[in-house]
């Protein structure tokens, strides 16, 4: 498996992944992607600004996220507190095939975000989720992500989530 950057080229097969995890959050009961977001800009926007990445096995996409290098905005005001104001990467539209459910691929796709990270001697990694999402939270706590508190996106609150390591 390898992380890269995605291609433009990929949109149709990023936007279904990300189609199949909108239905499998709508199935689990959630409100977290039923309301046109995320959609085909916001992928074109991810690869436009460099920030939009492909897990790739066997020359097939099989999980994308849009991890970014630097803060984002919303995550300025936290009721809570980071553990670090130190630069970090924001990971963002986490989503993988339902063709690989089952297979750990999203611990995976974490784990090799954070040896991206470590490439780019940057050693932070903030993430938000919906309050309803179990199978992200599970990710999280499985790989030490520690709960810093809320964030707001829309008037709507979201748990977020720092990693340091090394």
């Amino acid at each position: 498996m390898i992380l890269r950057k995605a291609d433009f080229s990929e949109i149709p097969v990023i936007w279904t992944i990300l189609q199949q995890a909108i239905e499998q959050r709508k199935q689990d009961g959630s409100e977290q992607w039923q309301n046109g977001y995320p959609n085909e800009q916001t992928i074109h926007e991810d690869i436009r600004l460099g920030n939009g990445y492909v897990l790739v096995e066997n020359d097939e996409v099989i999980a994308y996220a849009a991890i970014i290098f630097g803060m984002d905005p919303a995550y300025l005001e936290i009721q809570g507190q980071w553990i670090t104001n130190d630069a970090c990467v924001v990971v963002h539209r986490v989503a993988t095939s339902n063709a690989v459910k089952g297979r750990g691929i999203a611990t995976r796709l974490f784990k090799m975000i954070e040896e991206l990270c470590v490439s780019q001697q940057v050693f932070s990694i903030k993430v938000d989720t919906n309050f309803d999402n179990v199978p992200m939270l599970k990710i999280l706590d499985r790989l030490g992500y520690r709960y810093c508190g809320e964030v707001f996106f829309s008037g709507a609150a979201r748990r977020a989530y720092e990693k340091v390591f090394i």
